[in-house]
């Protein structure tokens, strides 16, 4: 059972994470909630709507995405003693009102190290946190397919998430120290699209920039795997699909070593990792990418076998079915205790 406030392209993953637990045997059902900002009168009618429905068919777990469906999920739950299991997918955004959904969560799952220790930190009690990897479509997004038309030049491919903190800007900044290089930004919105547009022609490379607006999932792989690099460079941790989607695609990815991308890039083995907001560096990696064949081949290979390691949906799936077992299961029967000769306590007769 999932509960999730999951706008546009997101809405992927609690999509493909129910598939693939229905592939496992679990009955899900996912509600998508109307939660945006901090309308009290939406959370009350999402908060009463699922009350309603789980008082007359009662779920086993709740596993609610992002801290508006945590906040919802834990108040309409309580009534029925579901327990709630809470992914966040980037930890920080509303740190008191994410602390006390954490706090109050039978478990809460994260993305990967860097989430864990975020949580940690704030509070949310270590005993109740496991790591989840992300998962990805590999069917969809793999090394070998279609691939968008491109020039003679280098490409650097972005995508452009809505609700997050892109760093296209400072892409389009480095452009200038690579001029046999393109770069195609992917899902811009008007807004952003005129003010990227502004910014490039200020630098004066807008022959250089593309700037392509919303892409169907279905073509993103298309035009991943045109990509010489994919870029994702956000200024501060933020969940995004897109280095391993691009990994999955067999193409190394320059990110910046912040939040869980420092767990899906591992630097000079996938791609190559960088300090936020230093566009020299930025600029220069990109370059040695761009500039070896040899690295981006092997860091492409690497890459792809990564994301069939760990982050396969079926994968995915079965840490989560772990979790979600181990979190039903009942207790089990106190064990006496006993003390031995020496008078140190033992259980079932074995010292400890």
């Amino acid at each position: 059972m999932s509960a999730n406030d999951v706008p546009g392209w997101r809405d992927a993953h609690v999509r493909d994470l129910a598939a693939a637990l229905g592939a496992r045997g679990h009955d899900v059902t996912v509600h998508h909630s109307p939660l945006a900002g901090d309308d009290e009168l939406q959370l009350g009618d999402f908060v009463d709507t699922l009350r309603s429905e789980w008082s007359g068919a009662r779920p086993d777990v709740v596993h609610a995405h992002f801290w508006r469906a945590g906040l919802a999920a834990l108040l309409a739950a309580q009534p029925c003693g579901v327990p709630v299991v809470q992914s966040f997918h980037g930890f920080g955004r509303r740190a008191e009102v994410e602390r006390l959904v954490g706090k109050q969560a039978a478990l809460v799952v994260a993305d990967g190290e860097d989430e864990l220790f975020a949580l940690a930190a704030a509070g949310v009690p270590r005993s109740k946190i496991q790591v989840v990897a992300r998962g990805v479509d590999v069917d969809l997004f793999q090394s070998h397919g279609p691939v968008a038309v491109r020039g003679e030049l280098r490409r650097i491919v972005t995508v452009v998430d809505p609700m997050g903190d892109n760093g296209v800007a400072d892409l389009v900044a480095a452009l200038p120290r690579l001029p046999d290089a393109e770069l195609v930004v992917v899902g811009t919105r008007p807004a952003d699209a005129d003010r990227l547009g502004r910014w490039a022609r200020r630098l004066r490379v807008e022959d250089r920039v593309r700037l392509l607006g919303p892409v169907a999932r279905k073509d993103l792989p298309a035009v991943l795997r045109s990509a010489d690099v994919v870029a994702c460079v956000p200024t501060r941790p933020s969940w995004d699909a897109l280095p391993l989607e691009a990994m999955a695609c067999g193409v190394p990815v320059v990110a910046t070593a912040v939040g869980g991308l420092t767990d899906a890039v591992i630097d000079g083995v996938t791609g190559l990792l960088v300090s936020p907001r230093d566009l020299k560096q930025l600029a220069r990696r990109l370059r040695v990418l761009l500039d070896d064949a040899t690295l981006r081949t092997a860091c492409g290979i690497a890459a792809d076998d990564r994301v069939r390691a760990r982050h396969t949906w079926p994968e995915v799936a079965a840490g989560a079915d772990r979790l979600y077992r181990r979190l039903l299961a009942p207790p089990e029967p106190a064990r006496r205790r006993r003390t031995g000769r020496a008078g140190v306590p033992t259980v079932d007769g074995a010292r400890t």
